[in-house]
Order: C-alpha cells, then sequence, then structure tokens
C-alpha cells in the first residue's frame, strides 16, 4: 500500500531531523529533504508555506519532544543519580549505533548563526530549556534547593551536549563516559549534602 498524502508532511519533518543530526543546519537542504523522505516535490510549500525555515523549525521542535520523552523516561527511576546515569547511556548508545554520526539536532540549529530565520535559535533555546527544567524538577523533588537544581540541570545539559561533539569528533565514547562519571559523583555528593539529608559514609 502506498502512504498516504498526509504522510508526506511528517515524513518530511522527520527525516529533516534525522538530516540534522547528521549534516547540520546548513546542509540540511530541501533537495535532501525530498530525496530522503520520498516526498512529492509539489509538497513541500504546500505543507510548509514558510520554506526551509519551516520545515526546519518543525523538526527542531519534533526533536525536542523526541529527547524530552528520553528525559521523562529516565526521570522515571527512584533514584535521580540512576535517573541521571540512564540519560548518559541514551545518548552513549545512540552515538554507537549510528557509529558516531548522529549528534543532537538542537546543536545542530543552534551552533549556526541562522540570521535569515531567527526562530531557529529561538526554537533551539526553547528545547534546551525544557530538558533544563525536568532535570530542575527532578532535583527539587529530591530535596536540593531551587537554584542548585537549575544549576545542575543546566550543567548535565551542557555536559552531554559538549560530550557527544567530542565523541563524535575522536570517534569513541570516552568523553561522554567521563562526563557521565564525574556527574555521576557530583551527583551523590550534592544529594548527600542536600538539607535534611540523612548522614552517610564519605569517601
Amino acid at each position: 500500500m502506498s502512504p498516504r498524502k498526509s504522510d508526506s508532511r511528517e515524513r518530511m519533518i522527520l527525516s529533516a531531523a534525522a538530516l540534522l543530526r547528521e549534516y547540520g543546519a546548513s546542509a540540511t537542504s530541501v533537495d535532501q529533504v525530498l530525496a530522503h523522505s520520498g516526498a512529492p516535490r509539489g509538497s513541500v510549500y504546500h505543507h510548509f508555506p514558510g520554506g526551509r525555515a519551516q520545515l526546519i523549525d518543525e523538526a527542531v521542535a519534533l526533536a525536542g519532544d523526541f529527547i524530552s520523552g528520553l528525559i521523562d523516561a529516565a526521570m522515571q527511576a527512584d533514584d535521580p543519580v540512576e535517573a541521571v546515569d540512564a540519560f548518559f547511556l541514551l545518548w552513549r548508545d545512540r552515538l554507537v549505533e549510528s557509529g558516531f554520526r548522529a549528534g543532537c539536532p538542537i546543536v545542530a540549529v543552534a551552533v549556526e548563526t541562522n540570521d535569515d530565520a531567527p526562530q531557529l535559535a529561538r526554537s533551539a533555546a526553547a528545547a534546551f530549556a525544557r530538558w533544563q527544567e525536568a532535570l530542575a524538577a527532578l532535583f527539587l523533588r529530591h530535596g536540593l534547593t531551587e537554584e542548585r537544581s537549575r544549576r545542575l540541570g543546566a550543567f548535565i545539559i551542557a555536559a552531554v551536549e559538549g560530550a557527544v561533539i567530542m565523541c563524535r569528533a575522536e570517534q569513541r565514547t570516552a568523553p561522554i563516559e567521563a562526563a557521565a562519571a564525574e556527574i555521576h559523583d557530583l551527583l551523590v555528593h550534592a544529594l548527600r549534602d542536600r538539607p535534611g539529608a540523612e548522614p552517610g559514609p564519605r569517601p
């Protein structure tokens, strides 16, 4: 059975997100998206009257939602340290499975100037903010102060994204494994020393 015409819009957004992960924003053209998705050329301006900028923006939103889902899944762990460990492991596995080709589509958009489409930077910033807020809410639930929770949320997202970039450059998992180990120890100490926490053994 051939795909329904209404499927072409979703296929194009999914393809744009996949291409962003591997090639970055400037290299993700409408022609590449059409070739990757198999959507008819006439569907571009039918579904995306704003052209390439609208298509990329919607791909960023989709990717942001997807990664938010990964964070939410990891956050189901009762132990916040285990939750963050799981989040790093998800990214490590995605890198290995893609042969270190697939990075974060949000970073792909954020690192480029995009003067002709400033909404892309705003969409990337909104995605990063959502991820940080999800992590901050987790730490807040486990007794850390609001300020510390927000700082840790921002730091973890920065560490993950930086480690993913380094892993792709080095073609190995050592950077994300190192970041995960350091943040694991940081969280263990932060939660042990939080106000009201029961004293535990010190290293």
